[in-house]
C-alpha cells in the first residue's frame, strides 16, 4: 500500500518579504497623554490600517500559495484594557466581513494564539479575568472576520501548587467559558512544564483538538517516543473541518542556554525527519513554520524540500510525502 501525505506550510503574523504590518498599536501611556477624542481618533486610525495591511497580507498569501496563516493577537490596539472602552467590531463591519468573504473564497486557514498573558489557570482572579477578556477578544474578532473553523491556541498555563492542581484549575475555568470560546480553543504542549503526555490527556479530556509543537517536545519531554503519540494527538483533530495541526521550529542552537530560542530559519534534515516518521499516521498535516524570519524561511525550507526529496508538490507551499 502507498502512503501518501498531504502537508501545507503556513507561518506567523509578519511577512518579511513586503514591508506591510498589521501589528500598529499605541501604548496605553501615549493613549493617556492625549486628550480623550484625540487619543480614540489614533486609536480608529490604527484599526482602519490594521485591518487594511491584514488584507493585503492575505493577498499575499493567495498570490504565494500560502494556504494558512497565524493572525497578529495585536490587531485592535488596547482592546483588552477596562481603562479603555470602545466598540472596536460594529464600526468596522464592512471591513472585517470583506477580509473574511476574501478567506473564505481563498479556502485560508487562518487562526490566533493569544500571549503569555493568557493565563487561563492562574491563581490569581485578576489574572483569570484578564484571560478571559483576552479570549473574548480573539473570539469577538473571529466571530466577526466569520472565518471558518477559526482556533485559538493556548498553553495550559501557570504550574503554581504542582502540576495536579494546575490542570484541575484550567480545567474548572475552562469549564466556566461560553461554549462558543470553548469550541474555538485548542492546546499545545509547552517546553518547561506541560510536555505532551500533560496535554494530550487534558484534550482527551476536554474533548478539544491539539497542537504538537515539536520543539516544545525535544525542550521538555521524559524520554517518551514521540512517534507513539502521533495518532492519539492527531485524532483529537477528528470533529475539525481542518486536518490536524503541528508547529514546527529549529533550536537556535544547540547549548542548553539557547536551545529553547527559535532559529533564523528550519534545518531541512530535521523536517524531513519529522515528516518520514509522521506520512503513515495521518493523510494531511498542517505545518507552522515558527522561525525568525518568517515567510522567508518557509520558502527557504521549499527550496531546500526540492533539492533535497522527491516530495511532489501541488503549488508554491504544498506538497505530498509519498
Amino acid at each position: 500500500m502507498v502512503i501518501i501525505m498531504k502537508v501545507r506550510l503556513g507561518y506567523v503574523a509578519l511577512p518579511l518579504t513586503i514591508d506591510i504590518t498589521s501589528s500598529k498599536t499605541i501604548t496605553y501611556t501615549h493613549f493617556k497623554e492625549k486628550k480623550d477624542i484625540e487619543g480614540y481618533h489614533h486609536i480608529d486610525n490604527l484599526i482602519k490600517t490594521n485591518l487594511d495591511s491584514l488584507m493585503e497580507i492575505l493577498k499575499y498569501n493567495v498570490r504565494n500559495d500560502i494556504h494558512f496563516y497565524r493572525l497578529t493577537s495585536n490587531l485592535i490596539p488596547l482592546a483588552t484594557l477596562e481603562e479603555v472602552p470602545f466598540d472596536y467590531i460594529n464600526p468596522y463591519l464592512k471591513k472585517y466581513h470583506e477580509i473574511g468573504e476574501y478567506a473564505l473564497k481563498n479556502n485560508l486557514r487562518l487562526d490566533f494564539h493569544p500571549d503569555q498573558y493568557c493565563i487561563l489557570n492562574s491563581t490569581n482572579p485578576k489574572v483569570v479575568k484578564g484571560a478571559i477578556e483576552i479570549l473574548k477578544y480573539h473570539n469577538a474578532l473571529s466571530e466577526a472576520f466569520k472565518f471558518k473553523d477559526a482556533k485559538l491556541i493556548l498553553h495550559i498555563g501557570s504550574s503554581q501548587g504542582g502540576k495536579k492542581a494546575s490542570l484541575t484549575r484550567f480545567k474548572n475555568n475552562f469549564l466556566k467559558l461560553p461554549g462558543e470560546i470553548r469550541q474555538r480553543i485548542v492546546l499545545e504542549n509547552d517546553d518547561k512544564v506541560f510536555n505532551v503526555v500533560d496535554t494530550l490527556r487534558l484534550c482527551e479530556e476536554l474533548k478539544v483538538p491539539m497542537v504538537l509543537d515539536y520543539h516544545h517536545f525535544l525542550c521538555n519531554n521524559n524520554k517518551e517516543l514521540i512517534r507513539d503519540y502521533y495518532e492519539k494527538i492527531f485524532a483529537t483533530w477528528k470533529s475539525s473541518s481542518w486536518p490536524p495541526k503541528v508547529h514546527f521550529s529549529s533550536p537556535k542552537n544547540k547549548t542548553k542556554k539557547d536551545f529553547r530560542s527559535h532559529h533564523d530559519y528550519i534545518d531541512t534534515d530535521s523536517f524531513i525527519s519529522f515528516l518520514e516518521e509522521v506520512k503513515d499516521k495521518t493523510s494531511e498535516l498542517d505545518i507552522m513554520i515558527e522561525a525568525k524570519k518568517k515567510d522567508l524561511a518557509l520558502f527557504r525550507l521549499v527550496r531546500s524540500l526540492k533539492y533535497k526529496t522527491n516530495y511532489r508538490f501541488i503549488d508554491s507551499t504544498t506538497f505530498i510525502v509519498e
